[in-house]
Parts: C-alpha cells; structure tokens; sequence
C-alpha cells in the first residue's frame, strides 16, 4: 500500500514539474519568436542565393507569422516591424511591407535598416523620388545601409535588392 501511494505522489509530482516546465517553454517561445524569424530570415536569403525562391518565400512567410507573435507582445520595437516589413516585402506585399515600414519609423526616425529597406520598397515600386529620400536621411550615418541604398538606386534597372 506504501509502494502505492508512494508511486501516485512521484506522478503527481512529475505531472506538476511537467506542467511547470511546459508554461516556462511557452514563455521561451514567446521570447525566441524574434530571433527564430531571424534565423528563418537568413535561410530564406541564402535560398534565394541559391535562385530557389518559392521556398524562399515559405520561410519569409513563416518567419512574418513569428514576427506577428513577437510584436504583439512587443509593439514598440522597430526592429520587429523592419522584418515584418522585410518578410512582406520579400513575399512580395508592398503595401502591407511600406505599413510596417512607416510604423517602424514612427517610433525610431533615423533606423538605419528600415530607411535602407523602405528606400529598397520605392525603388522596386517605381518611386525613384521617395528612395532619394530615405537615402538623404541616411547620408551622415556613415553605414552601409547608405552605401548599399545608394548603389541600388543608381543600378535600379538591375535587381539587386
């Protein structure tokens, strides 16, 4: 009868650690979203290296779900909106892609990255005006997001963004 009991406190005990264990993973995820969507982000780049840009997109689309996890709990980070931009951007959603942009910049003006892929949106939108201008803010950061901007300008009949 001991052995008994003693056996249905070790699986209540297991069952209660297992249980904790799992809620403190879900919070993990819920941390990892961004730096997961990161790292889908650079295979899908290195895919389309590899010119294999239907699978590209799969993983720039799954990475955009894991960024809209990481943003909802974390509205104010223009990091997370430069991705999305970049993932919607990349899947080919240039208006949902400009959304992210714009907000990304209401919070911090002067991201390099998100003045450099916006600047990228107009060129491939036709909007040779508009890139001048992201590139304009980017003149004095001595980045390369300027240099990279610029040179995609000047070259935008060739696709190199």
């Amino acid at each position: 009868m001991k052995k008994i009991i003693y056996i249905l406190l070790i699986c209540s005990i297991s069952q209660f650690a297992f249980a904790a264990g799992s809620e403190s993973s879900s919070n993990d995820d819920k941390s990892n979203y961004y730096s997961d969507a990161k790292k889908l982000v650079k295979r899908a780049g290195n895919l389309e290296k590899k010119e294999k840009n239907d699978k590209a997109k799969k993983l720039y689309s799954e990475a955009f779900k894991k960024l809209e996890k990481a943003y909802s709990s974390d509205k104010t980070n223009p990091d997370i909106l430069n991705y999305m931009g970049y993932t919607s951007r990349k899947i080919g959603n240039f208006e949902q892609a400009e959304k992210f942009y714009l907000t990304g910049l209401s919070i911090e003006p002067n991201h390099n990255g998100i003045n450099e892929y916006l600047g990228e949106l107009y060129v491939q939108t036709n909007r040779i005006d508009k890139a001048n201008e992201r590139l304009e803010v980017l003149k004095n950061c001595n980045c390369d997001e300027f240099s990279e901007l610029e040179l995609i300008i000047k070259t935008r009949g060739t696709k190199i963004y």
